[in-house]
């Protein structure tokens, strides 16, 4: 995601702000070891394991697993007629993965003869995350992706003076907030629930964050009769590298307007 989402320096954007140049295509693939072993289950069955995965880094894309295909179990994958075309990688051919009565087409691709510049995409194949019942990286259960070793987060207080807006309603306001700074992504403020000042009803939304867990979300209800739905969210029982958000609330809709110190933020 650093590095080739946003501005990073793999992205269609990189930033002008270096003392170098990266020749080559505007459309850049890196591919890099994934040191942690991975596996993906599907129906009771233990799909891929291995150690020796790589992240394929591709320009405006989330890093895509690929493994060595003798740590695919190939017995549960039949070949597919679905072939599709990458100008910069190759034809991409498909397998369908077939466990019992549980089918799901397409599952998995390779590019069998890469294009030279890819050529060391042969002999790999990758999954779709969607595909699979549960994925594991070491013995923990993962959700959305793969952690991206580009990405990091941190979180520190500060005494920088937030507030939550919706019109001329003052939704929240906190000066002691923590920010939460995501590689690639715009800084997040989390609020104590103390700093809220209108009503918030818990809505059924769930989301997860391969970096800050499962999100519960809230809707926002307004004095003149308004309900914002999923304005709100919090992580009650983040990863280990979140913890400090635990229980706060940060806030993002189209109706609301965050100020950050009196600027928008």
């Amino acid at each position: 995601m650093a590095l080739t989402r946003a501005h990073g320096p793999l992205s269609a954007t990189a930033p002008a702000t270096t003392n170098y140049r990266i020749d080559g295509p505007a459309h850049k693939l890196l591919m890099h070891p994934f040191p942690r072993r991975v596996r993906a289950e599907f129906a009771g069955r233990t799909v891929l394991d291995t150690r020796d995965g790589v992240l394929v880094h591709e320009t405006n894309l989330l890093p895509r697993l690929y493994v060595p295909e003798q740590d695919i179990d190939q017995s549960l994958f039949v070949p597919s007629a679905h072939t599709t075309h990458c100008p910069f990688k190759g034809v991409a051919t498909y397998r369908t993965l077939r466990v019992g009565d549980r089918v799901v087409e397409n599952a998995l691709w390779a590019y069998l003869d890469p294009l030279p510049e890819a050529g060391w995409l042969a002999g790999h194949a990758s999954l779709y995350w969607e595909a699979a019942d549960a994925w594991f990286d070491e013995d923990e259960q993962v959700f959305g992706h793969l952690t991206d070793p580009f990405t990091r987060v941190d979180v520190r207080p500060t005494s920088r003076h937030v507030q939550v807006w919706a019109g001329e309603a003052l939704v929240a306001e906190s000066r002691h907030p923590l920010v939460l700074t995501e590689t690639g992504l715009p800084p997040r403020w989390y609020l104590s629930p103390d700093d809220v000042r209108v009503p918030l009803e818990p809505s059924a939304t769930r989301t997860r964050c391969p970096y800050k867990g499962e999100a519960s979300y809230f809707s926002v209800r307004l004095a003149d009769g308004r309900e914002l739905t999923d304005a709100a969210w919090s992580y009650p029982d983040p990863l280990p590298e979140s913890a400090r958000i635990a229980g706060r609330l940060s806030f993002l809709h189209d109706e609301l307007t965050t100020l950050v110190d009196g600027e928008p933020g």
